[in-house]
C-alpha cells in the first residue's frame, strides 16, 4: 500500500488573480509541489502587487506567466490553447470579484481568463473578498452561473476579512484546497479501476 499522493504527476494550473489572499498562493504552490504535482501559474497584473512572479516562480521551479506575449519582440506569445490542453486541472485561487465576473460572462482580458475559456479539464475556483462584495446578488449570480458551467467551486468560510469585517469571503485555506483536489483525483482514479 502506498501514501502517495493523487496529485502526484498530475500537471496543474494555477491562476492568480488580485486580491490580498494571493499571499496564500505561495503556500498554495509549496503544498501542490510537495503533493508530487507540477505547477504552473498564470499571475494577473492586479495579483503581482500582492505577491511577485519571483516568489512564485522559484517555488513552481517555472517561469510565472503574467502576460499573453513572452517576447514583444519577436511575436512569441503564451499559448492559451496549448495551456488549456496541457493541464489535468485548472485552480484559480483566489478568484476575485472581478475574475469571476469575466469567467461568468467569457470575457478574457487577460491570460488567466483566456486560459479558463480554452481549458477542456476540470476547473476549481477560490473565491476571495471582502464581506459585502460576496454578498453582493451580482456575485451570487456570477458563482451560480459557474457552477452552472461544470466548474467547482470552494467553500468561502467565515472569518476576519483584511477590511477587518468578519464573515464569509475568505479564500479557502490553501491545505483544504490541496485535500479536496486530492479527494477529486482519488475518486476519479478509484472510477478508472
Amino acid at each position: 500500500m502506498t501514501n502517495a499522493s493523487s496529485l502526484a504527476g498530475r500537471r496543474l494550473l494555477l491562476g492568480v488573480s488580485g486580491s490580498i489572499a494571493a499571499y496564500k498562493s505561495a503556500t498554495l504552490v509549496r503544498l501542490l509541489m510537495k503533493a508530487g504535482a507540477e505547477v504552473q501559474v498564470i499571475l494577473t497584473e492586479s495579483a503581482a502587487a500582492f505577491v511577485t512572479p519571483l516568489t512564485l516562480g522559484t517555488l513552481s521551479k517555472k517561469p510565472v506567466l503574467t502576460g499573453f506575449l513572452r517576447n514583444a519582440a519577436t511575436g512569441e506569445w503564451h499559448n492559451h490553447v496549448e495551456l488549456g490542453l496541457w493541464a489535468d486541472a485548472y485552480i484559480i485561487a483566489p478568484a476575485s470579484a472581478n475574475t469571476l465576473a469575466q469567467l461568468a460572462n467569457g470575457f478574457c482580458p487577460n491570460l488567466l481568463s483566456a486560459v479558463y475559456l480554452s481549458a477542456r479539464c476540470p476547473v476549481f475556483l477560490a473565491p476571495a473578498m471582502d464581506l459585502d462584495m460576496f454578498a453582493h446578488p451580482a456575485v451570487a449570480q456570477n458563482l451560480a452561473r459557474l457552477r452552472s458551467f461544470g466548474n467547482h467551486v470552494f467553500d468561502s468560510p467565515s472569518g476576519e476579512l483584511a477590511s477587518g469585517l468578519a464573515g464569509p469571503g475568505r479564500m479557502q485555506e490553501p491545505e483544504e484546497i490541496v485535500r479536496e483536489l486530492e479527494g477529486f483525483f482519488g475518486l476519479r482514479m478509484k472510477n478508472e479501476e
